[in-house]
């Protein structure tokens, strides 16, 4: 395996920890949908890491999910999820972690259907294979 795949599995492992963890604090009573879209967009962003990995594509520190989709589009890599789709979920990561009453941008069944596609999408990317979530 060549260090750029090492590092992109690598991520989709951490991607696949955050998917996870917001499936889990999705359905947690008592639990702000807000924080469970936090490890959404973590989810998100990790899988979209993990293919600029694969390509040897360099990328500054950023949650800007649009930013990273159009890095890899730039570049002939189309995402699975349009990056418009993904600008919902990209407050997340940051600004709406520190606020305890965030909008709601979309629902968890959205965020949900995103990451799933944006999963199985880096695990062909990576030649993983998919897994159930």
């Amino acid at each position: 395996m060549t260090p750029h795949r090492e590092e992109a599995a690598r991520l989709l492992r951490l991607a696949r920890r955050d998917q996870a963890a917001f499936i889990a604090l999705l359905d947690a009573q008592g639990v702000a949908v807000a924080v469970a879209l936090f490890h959404a967009q973590q989810a998100a962003e990790k899988a979209l890491k993990a293919v600029m990995c694969l390509h040897g594509l360099e990328f500054r520190r950023t949650h800007d999910l649009e930013e990273l989709a159009a890095q890899l589009t730039d570049v002939g890599v189309s995402p699975a999820v349009d990056a418009t789709e993904l600008r919902p979920l990209t407050p997340y990561a940051v600004e709406y972690r520190y606020d305890d009453d965030a909008a709601d941008l979309l629902t968890g069944a959205e965020a949900r259907a995103i990451v799933e596609s944006l999963l199985a999408w880096a695990d062909t990317q990576v030649g993983l294979p998919p897994r159930e979530s």
